[in-house]
């Protein structure tokens, strides 16, 4: 007999199942508190709270522990391609030499989009945000590719066979919006490109490309690429990750609820994030470039200025994915021979954290937003487009969570609250307010 909890409540006790993880996480079992005792639990921000059981991706924040599928982080952003861990987050185990081409041709047969939405992608004015156009047309996706309802429970060829193709069509198209998107932006042609070179190769030839000039590969910006996809695939039950879930536990479909996830990561206190480093540079920058100043400004607790990019809400040691990236950064700034004082100013920031007591003690190291938004500068590509890059390394996480979720036949999401409202009172007419 498993473990059990013991809640005393109105002079009696009920007993609740201890669950354990693969990875000995303890969760106390209350999917039954309701309807046994006719109690909720309050928990904002679901900080505590499980809302399902996942096979995808284990994080211990504490000791700064990330692994997809029971890989390292850091083994997979050395050793793996990006198109490798999409399969591993999707279908569970590292693909086959044979696998892996197959899905590399399919992604190439389905490299095509309607020419319809490329009429609303125009239509959008220059000004409008990256990540406010990406989550339209990713949604617009729907009316161009309908999508079936499908039950994966039953297992059944035809159904898993389905859904393979909706999988493959996402990871095809949404490489070519994410281009198109920031190819508008900067007035360029919005062509297609050729993933039997490799996917990230792909992403990289669709973004930098210029008219009337040869694409040389550049094998320090491809690496730097491949890795910032791995390191952004996928997080656990993250804001965006949990969105996906819960909209598509209503049977929305995957475009549907890849949209949704996409909105989710648009803001400062997730996807943008990165963003949110360079405006502080930029700050920085505007006032002067003294970075001392700045980092004391962040000591004093009655100063507004935040520094952005330093410590995690998670990650209560240093970032791993941190760790790695920042390698990448400074490849990436001595491969292009870069002189902006943004970076420099980065660097000066980076440098006194890591040796100032006040920040270490606390664990305020660099996190992985922080140098991923120093690799975007240096490339040329706008701040505002930071967190579509994000979306684009994040697409196999939200595709595998949903796969599972469907596979699982989880329950739709629907949480509780604690009302703290009116009671109830009676309607006056307009003539007695």
């Amino acid at each position: 007999m498993g473990k059990k909890v013991t809640l005393k409540y109105n002079e009696k006790e009920y007993n609740f199942d201890l669950l354990k993880g693969s990875e000995d996480e303890n969760a106390i079992d209350v999917s039954k508190l309701r309807s046994d005792l006719n109690l909720i639990t309050l928990d904002p921000g679901f900080k505590n709270t499980g809302s399902c059981k996942s096979a995808i991706t284990f994080l211990d924040g504490e000791k700064g522990i990330l692994r997809y599928r029971g890989y390292s982080i850091e083994d997979l952003a050395k050793n793996a391609d990006f198109l490798e861990v999409a399969f591993l987050l999707i279908f569970g185990e590292l693909p086959t030499k044979n696998q892996l081409n197959k899905l590399i041709a399919d992604i190439q047969d389905n490299a095509i989009i309607d020419e319809d939405l490329k009429k609303i992608l125009v239509s959008f004015p220059r000004s409008a945000h990256p990540m406010g156009i990406l989550s339209s047309l990713t949604s617009a996706l729907i009316a161009f590719n309908p999508e079936k309802k499908i039950s994966l429970t039953k297992k059944t060829g035809d159904e898993h066979a389905y859904m393979y193709n909706l999988i493959v069509k996402l990871l095809a198209k949404i490489p070519i919006l994410v281009a198109w998107v920031y190819r508008r932006r900067n007035g360029l042609s919005l062509d297609y490109g050729d993933y039997t070179q490799g996917y990230v190769e792909n992403v990289t030839k669709m973004m930098f490309q210029r008219p009337n000039q040869k694409y040389i590969k550049n094998d320090v910006i491809v690496n730097a690429m491949n890795k910032l996809l791995i390191l952004h695939a996928d997080h656990e039950q993250n804001c965006s990750t949990s969105t996906v879930r819960i909209v598509g536990s209503s049977e929305a479909s995957l475009f549907a609820s890849v949209s949704a996830g996409i909105s989710a990561l648009w803001g400062r206190l997730h996807g943008g994030a990165n963003q949110a480093v360079l405006e502080m540079l930029e700050a920085i920058k505007n006032d002067g470039g003294d970075t001392k100043k700045f980092m004391e400004k962040a000591k004093d607790k009655n100063d507004s200025f935040r520094l952005m990019g330093f410590g995690h809400r998670v990650y209560k040691n240093f970032d791993p994915r941190a760790k790695i990236i920042k390698v990448t950064a400074h490849e990436v700034l001595k491969d292009l021979g870069i002189k902006d004082p943004i970076l420099n100013i980065a660097k000066s920031l980076e440098k006194e954290a890591l040796n100032d007591p006040y920040f270490t003690s606390r664990k305020l190291y660099p996190n992985v937003d922080f140098y991923s938004g120093i690799i975007y500068k240096a490339l040329n590509i706008p701040t505002e487009m930071f967190t579509v890059m994000f979306a684009l390394g994040r697409v196999p996480g939200w595709i595998a969570h949903w796969r599972e979720m469907r596979m699982n036949n989880d329950p739709i999401g629907r949480p509780r609250q604690v009302y703290t409202g009116s009671k109830k009172r009676d309607f006056l007419p307009l003539k007695n307010r």
